[in-house]
């Protein structure tokens, strides 16, 4: 049993001062306020929410796609390019130390839980390997290693199209038949059931480009249990390809043609108009935001201050991770809108200010998006807090909601002191338990990929 103590903490009801929260077992046991100082002390104590979209090997290739191509209108597809010819040097043990660089960096940012989108499968040239599940357990290996919750969500990836063409040389990595795929997905339960029981398995048919019509419409019922997850939405091209060949725009064929509801979540959703939006935002299904991939990508800006309008539940993710910074990621969402409406404050309602709003819709929506039993300070809740230096130059003499405004939009994950995942306190005094080794781990691993590009 652990006993944390906040001078102020961000309750499901509130602020509140002197809050006293005892953890056992993972979970949060017992809550109470104006109590006298005891167990470990913190400054401002609040609810660590999950990153809800990750392809952690693209960590190790931030910062080299900044170049202009040989094509004036460099775009996401030029990018994708070179992400396909840097991915055919990874090995299971440059993705287990690139995944646990990643996992480590999302903890000391403020994540509780890594939710990862998968889909690095099989051997250079498509052959599988003998344990198909392969990669899949390096993921789970790391979260071994860093202590993060983890929602393993393996991708189902068929087609290069929504043609059903054949995938290209930089995608036969990811392929599968729905047959394969579903064994595949039982190993990679099996890896993520030796690891703790906050754990979740879910599911991510990868796109409507890269997943047959039928194979879409079986995949709830098939994998009945846990999230969903896919793109959607991302990019004009992709709105052109699926309208031309399946006769609707992305997201207006998967309302007519798949039963979604809170077990999905649906990511970037940059290409919606204001009808899509609001029609989608009633499925109950959650729209997960990359911000930061989003602009590095020149993916569009998401119709924001309409989706929560309409009671759309949103949550953050990291995607290619070139930045892993939680501050970073809700400061660039809340500036798209400001700098797409010509607004100020876009989020923020008469009750409450522009961080309250985002923190409190990204800590609830990333813990519907993954099944987590998370997204608050409540008895009952795993133990996924983070805690926030209060003597920081940042928030001096910032009370209740100008905490969070300042940490966000003044301040930066700097700021982050302690990290508990399920109650396991993985990041101390800003730095996660293990950073050294895992550093040094992905040193070696990036020297040896960068000699081979």
């Amino acid at each position: 049993m652990d006993i944390i103590w906040a001078r102020r903490a961000l309750l499901s009801g509130g602020w509140a001062e002197d809050v006293c929260v005892t953890v056992d077992q993972g979970r949060i046991q017992n809550i109470a306020v104006n109590t006298p100082k005891q167990g470990q002390s913190v400054g401002v104590l609040l609810p660590a929410p999950v990153n809800v979209h990750s392809h952690a090997f693209q960590r190790a290739m931030a910062g080299l796609t900044e170049a202009r191509g040989p094509d004036i209108n460099d775009n996401f597809w030029t990018w994708r390019k070179l992400m396909y010819r840097f991915l055919d040097q990874l090995t299971p043990e440059h993705i287990q130390a690139i995944t646990a660089l990643v996992q480590m960096e999302m903890l000391e940012a403020g994540y509780a839980t890594n939710a990862e989108f998968h889909y690095l499968h099989h051997q250079p040239g498509g052959a599988p390997y003998d344990n198909l599940a392969e990669m899949s357990g390096r993921v789970a290996a790391a979260a071994d290693q860093t202590g993060i919750g983890l929602c393993l969500l393996p991708v189902l990836y068929e087609f290069g199209g929504c043609d059903g063409r054949a995938l290209t040389a930089g995608q036969i990595r990811f392929g599968n038949d729905f047959e394969r795929f579903a064994k595949l997905h039982e190993g990679a339960a099996q890896a993520v059931g030796h690891l703790p029981d906050d754990a979740i398995i879910g599911v991510a048919p990868h796109s409507l480009r890269a997943v047959s019509q039928t194979d879409l419409q079986q995949i709830a019922e098939t994998f009945d249990t846990g999230p969903i997850h896919m793109h959607l939405a991302e990019q004009l091209a992709e709105v052109d390809e699926v309208q031309e060949l399946w006769g609707a725009r992305p997201v207006d064929w998967a309302l007519s043609n798949l039963q979604m509801d809170a077990r999905w979540c649906l990511i970037h959703c940059t290409q919606m108009t204001a009808h899509e939006t609001t029609r989608l935002a009633q499925t109950g299904a959650t729209a997960g935001l990359c911000p930061i991939t989003e602009s590095n990508l020149g993916d569009g800006i998401f119709n924001g201050t309409s989706w929560v309008s309409k009671g759309g539940s949103l949550a953050i993710g990291s995607d290619s991770n070139i930045r892993v910074s939680l501050t970073e990621e809700l400061r660039t969402l809340e500036y798209s809108q400001r700098l797409r409406d010509n607004s100020r404050a876009a989020f923020a309602t008469p009750e409450h200010s522009t961080g309250r709003r985002l923190f409190e819709a990204i800590v609830k929506g990333g813990a519907r998006a993954t099944g987590r039993q998370s997204g608050a300070i409540e008895v009952g809740c795993w133990a996924d807090l983070l805690a926030v230096d209060d003597a920081s130059i940042h928030l001096e003499n910032r009370t209740e909601d100008t905490v969070l405004d300042s940490w966000i939009f003044a301040g930066d994950d700097r700021l982050v002191r302690d990290v508990w995942s399920a109650g396991r306190h993985v990041v101390r005094e800003g730095r996660h338990i293990n950073h050294d080794a895992i550093s040094n781990t992905y040193r070696t691993v990036q020297r040896s990929l960068m000699a081979e590009i």
